[in-house]
């Protein structure tokens, strides 16, 4: 195992969902750079940098319910979030095709009975369903993301994505998209995992109800 956290600490943070998310790292690890997933200086960092940045996230999400990623990429968050939300049910959305493979690939091979992998862009999906919650991660500044995100959310749905330290300032830009779905005022949340593990910036906002 990759870095400074002892398995016996992961395994405790991460309960019943840690045999799949050991799994996903371990892949991560084995194919994300020969797969164009991650770079090669991301390898001793999966853990830290992706795995544990990811599931920072998931106290802020409801245990049931539909979950939409957009732009899932190597499945960071969308698939950590299945695993540890095994009664939700999560959509995957990815517009490239090897990567749509991949999301595929180890949705079984983490044992995973409640992913749906969508490919396409977020756009292609607006009249498609209606998501509890859309999430996202390093995908693209609040006010494109608000824009591609935002019409998936059912009225009281949320907007929880991971975010830069410097999230405030793409606030201002995105009022005019926020306002258009009676968005309530963006909350940004400081998301802590294991000890010795870096925060993650979560940025929150709900859709108003008609």
């Amino acid at each position: 195992m990759d870095e400074n956290y002892e398995r016996s600490t992961l395994s405790d943070y991460f309960g019943e969902a840690f045999p799949a998310v050991e799994r996903f790292a371990h892949e991560l690890t084995v194919q994300g750079e020969l797969r164009g997933l991650i770079g090669p200086r991301e390898l001793g960092r999966i853990w830290d940098r992706h795995i544990l940045n990811s599931a920072a996230v998931v106290q802020y999400l409801p245990e049931q319910g539909t979950v939409v990623d957009i732009g899932s990429g190597a499945g960071l968050p969308g698939l950590v979030i299945a695993a540890m939300r095994p009664q939700a049910e999560v959509i995957l959305v990815e517009p490239m095709e090897r990567r749509c493979v991949w999301l595929a690939e180890m949705t079984d091979a983490m044992g995973l009975t409640n992913v749906e992998v969508k490919r396409g862009r977020a756009e292609e999906f607006h009249d498609a369903f209606e998501a509890d919650v859309v999430t996202s991660r390093a995908v693209a500044a609040l006010d494109k993301l608000a824009r591609w995100s935002l019409p998936l959310l059912r009225p009281g749905g949320q907007l929880v994505i991971l975010k830069g330290r410097n999230v405030a300032g793409e606030i201002e830009p995105a009022q005019k998209v926020l306002r258009k779905f009676r968005m309530s005022a963006p909350e940004i949340l400081e998301a802590r995992t294991i000890e010795g593990a870096e925060p993650t910036t979560v940025l929150r906002t709900t859709r108003g109800k008609k």
